[in-house]
């Protein structure tokens, strides 16, 4: 697939069309394809009162699209200290074994298959990672159904940034830095520095709070008390709003799952990077094949626990759930069956598409109601790749 003027145009008018249509407040978009950018796109506001335009280092946070990145780093991890994804977790953590865990795996994990989405332990604060990390010893497993797979949206993070510092000494936020930010000169971050602060724009609620009907089984099961699903979403202890999280003390923290900051084209460039390694040699920053496999390997596949409609996870990374045939029932990532990434909450999307060399971010402000990439970051990808 080529990139080709009509590609741009296409992704060029929708853009537009979002912002013609008053859906967006402040957004961008960047498209790489063989290691070199195509397209970057922004517009609008960094603020609710549109006072603050946005600009081209603007950054945002982009939720649960931290994942990618946060995953990724342990899998780079595990290739250079020289341990299997398939080996237990207690291996490098023995503590995690506690209560019926002993015999979850790395990949368990990071297939969302450990069980781990929600914890029991009311007391232990998202901001307080070590008794976050004693909570994981003492949490059994939200189901014992081995092919069972839920989406942990925060509880994810804490748990493969403990295995990474079990691994390396060193926590995701600095494992980011040294090994892939730093050598790609990506502007995102996993943990702001202060004096970046002014760059970031504000993260907006959505206008409206209805999801799209295709996610009323996950609305109703997040609105019920006691649910799994509403556990997971408040797992840990500690509601973590748009406004909060607007908040320098948040915003300069390391949260692994959830609190990524930077922008649209360092999120495309380390998709590109991820797609097709070898045009960013020159770097040092590197992904060994075995692990560059695992992510475009579907670890997990079908209903998801906690999100309630189908979802497919490859080593930490999201892809587009298969039904029997093999066919995708939904193109989140474009068509390619191997693409790879992750959403955010509100709508964000970043992905990799190895067949065709493509890394594709979109970030955004006003967040959209709903637990996958809503009807404006959808029309750009569907503008990328033509498809109706």
């Amino acid at each position: 697939m080529k990139i080709d003027a009509d590609a741009i145009e296409r992704v060029t008018t929708a853009f537009e069309k979002n912002f013609a249509n008053a859906q967006e407040t402040g957004a961008a978009v960047s498209i790489w394809r063989s290691g070199k950018s195509c397209l970057h796109l922004y517009e609008g506001w960094r603020d609710a009162e549109e006072t603050s335009p946005w600009e081209e280092d603007t950054a945002v946070l982009v939720w649960s699209a931290t994942k990618g990145p946060s995953s990724i780093c342990l899998l780079h991890a595990l290739a250079e200290v020289g341990e299997k994804i398939t080996q237990p977790v207690s291996d490098v953590w023995p503590e995690f074994a506690a209560h019926g865990k002993a015999h979850l795996t790395i990949a368990d994990v990071l297939a969302h298959r450990a069980g781990l989405a929600a914890l029991d332990d009311k007391t232990a604060r998202f901001n307080d990672r070590e008794a976050v990390v004693r909570a994981i010893e003492a949490q059994a497993p939200n189901w014992d159904a081995p092919h069972h797979h839920g989406y942990g949206p925060r509880m994810h993070g804490y748990v493969i940034d403990e295995i990474l510092r079990r691994l390396t000494g060193l926590s995701i936020q600095d494992y980011w830095r040294r090994n892939f930010a730093e050598p790609l000169d990506l502007d995102f971050w996993i943990g702001l520095p202060e004096e970046l602060l002014p760059r970031v724009a504000q993260t907006l609620a959505p206008r409206s709070l209805t999801p799209p009907s295709s996610e009323a089984d996950f609305a109703k099961a997040v609105s019920t008390a006691g649910s799994l699903t509403q556990r997971a979403f408040s797992s840990p202890t500690g509601m973590l709003t748009a406004s909060a999280m607007n908040t320098p003390a948040l915003r300069t923290s390391s949260f692994p799952a959830f609190g990524g900051i930077g922008t649209a084209p360092a999120l495309a460039a380390f998709y590109a990077f991820c797609a097709a390694p070898r045009y960013f040699e020159e770097t040092g920053a590197s992904l060994p094949s075995p692990m560059s496999k695992w992510c475009q390997t579907r670890l997990s596949n079908g209903l998801d626990e906690v999100l309630r409609i189908p979802t497919a996870f490859s080593a930490g990374l999201m892809m587009d759930p298969l039904n029997e045939s093999g066919q995708k029932l939904r193109t989140t990532f474009g068509p390619s069956l191997n693409a790879f990434g992750h959403p955010g909450a509100g709508g964000s999307v970043a992905f990799a598409d190895p067949e065709n060399e493509i890394g594709f971010a979109y970030v955004m402000n006003r967040m959209e109601a709903g637990v996958l990439p809503g009807a404006r970051g959808q029309a750009l990808v569907k503008a990328l790749y033509g498809m109706e």
